[in-house]
Formats: C-alpha cells, sequence, structure tokens
C-alpha cells in the first residue's frame, strides 16, 4: 500500500545578508559633521557640515568636490581620511536594531557582510568600536559596484538606506531591504524599486524569519 504521508517541506537555505554601513547599521552623522568641521579648520576651508551629513551615502569624492578645487579633491580625501579614526569613530553610534539584525542573520544559520562606499579600514574601525562582527567587510564601493561583492559571497539580500543601495542590490540580482533611516525617505525608496522597506532595523528580525519559510 502507498504511502499518503506527505513530504518534509525543503527548509529555505541559510540566507548571506549584505548591509550597507553609514546611517543603516550605524549613525555616522556626528563622526563625519565633527570630521568635515576638523577638516575646514584645518584647511581654512568654508565646509557647510550640516549639509554634509544630510547626503551621505556617496563616495566621499562626491562630497568634496563641492568644496574644493578638482585638482585638489585627491590630496583632500586622503587627509580626511586620516583624520578621521580619531575624530569620528568613537561618536558615531549603532543604529537602532542594527546589532540584532546581524543576528538574526547568524541564528538563521547565514552570513552577514558589510559592504559599503566608506574607506574600508575606517568602516572595519567603526564596526570593531561598536562590537558588531559581520562575517566580510568590503569598502571603497558604490551602487552598482556593490554588486561585485554581493555577487561573490553569494548575498541575496541587501539591505540600505539610500537609492544606490537598490540599485546595488538590483544589479547583483539580491532582494533590495530598504530602511530609511537615511537621506532617502519610505517613498522615494519604494519608487526606487526597493522590494521591501521597513520602518527601521528593529524591523528586520521578524521580516527575516518570515522571509525564510515564504522561500521555502
Amino acid at each position: 500500500m502507498a504511502s499518503t504521508t506527505e513530504p518534509a517541506p525543503t527548509p529555505a537555505p541559510a540566507p548571506t545578508v549584505g548591509f550597507d554601513l553609514d546611517m543603516t547599521l550605524i549613525d555616522s552623522r556626528p563622526g563625519i559633521r565633527a570630521c568635515y568641521q576638523a577638516l575646514a579648520e584645518r584647511t581654512g576651508t568654508y565646509i557647510d557640515a550640516d549639509l554634509t551629513v544630510t547626503r551621505l551615502g556617496p563616495p566621499l569624492v562626491e562630497e568634496l568636490i563641492h568644496w574644493f578645487p578638482a585638482d585638489q579633491v585627491a590630496a583632500m580625501a586622503d587627509l580626511y581620511r586620516s583624520m578621521y579614526p580619531s575624530i569620528a569613530i568613537a561618536a558615531s553610534p549603532a543604529m537602532p536594531g542594527a546589532r540584532e539584525a546581524i543576528a538574526a542573520v547568524r541564528q538563521a544559520g547565514g552570513r552577514a557582510i558589510v559592504v559599503t562606499a566608506k574607506f574600508e579600514p575606517n568602516a572595519k574601525l567603526h564596526l570593531e568600536h561598536l562590537g558588531i562582527e559581520p562575517d566580510a567587510v568590503i569598502g571603497d564601493l558604490w551602487a552598482e559596484q556593490k554588486a561585485e561583492a554581493l555577487r561573490e559571497h553569494g548575498a541575496g539580500v541587501y539591505v540600505g538606506d539610500h537609492l544606490g543601495d537598490i540599485r546595488g542590490a538590483r544589479a547583483a540580482g539580491a532582494l533590495s531591504v530598504a530602511v530609511p533611516t537615511g537621506p532617502c525617505d519610505a517613498g522615494e525608496l519604494a519608487e526606487a524599486g526597493a522590494d521591501v522597506v521597513l520602518t527601521d532595523l528593529t524591523e528586520f528580525p521578524a521580516w527575516l524569519a518570515a522571509y525564510r519559510p515564504a522561500r521555502a
């Protein structure tokens, strides 16, 4: 007699999830603001530090071009990055839910990676200072460039706060999960093509718990 026992459902594979850094995992505004103020004082160049922190996301040089002649931007970027560790790291707290989001990926048996436009050594310093330990940190990648790292690590989900993060996820064929904790509001993120828009990372563990069975 044939068995009528239903086969056990196949569990969803353990996910690899990529996270952006600035304004996704960390609130880097206080540190970056202080670093721009120090750069202005050091160079005698006016920089509106309050304005700079309203448009975080793109690479450093894209901000510096607003304040320095093009032929000085590379040198100013090097100077800024050299000043950054002593000024910006301790001043930048974790975003609400950041640690729990990384932990949720681990509890699901997955890997959590950070893919950011920030200078990689400084990105690592932020995470070390905050005690956040992803499986890999890849810096110096912006927008579609982030797809390189996401594909290399097999990330099926990328979490970010900027339209550039959505573009990076799409270029990698990954699900775009967005949080309006940076310069882009929820409507902008949805309109730009985010697959999921959460209020902030505190909602991520519950979302991930539901997402995995849905995939299976």
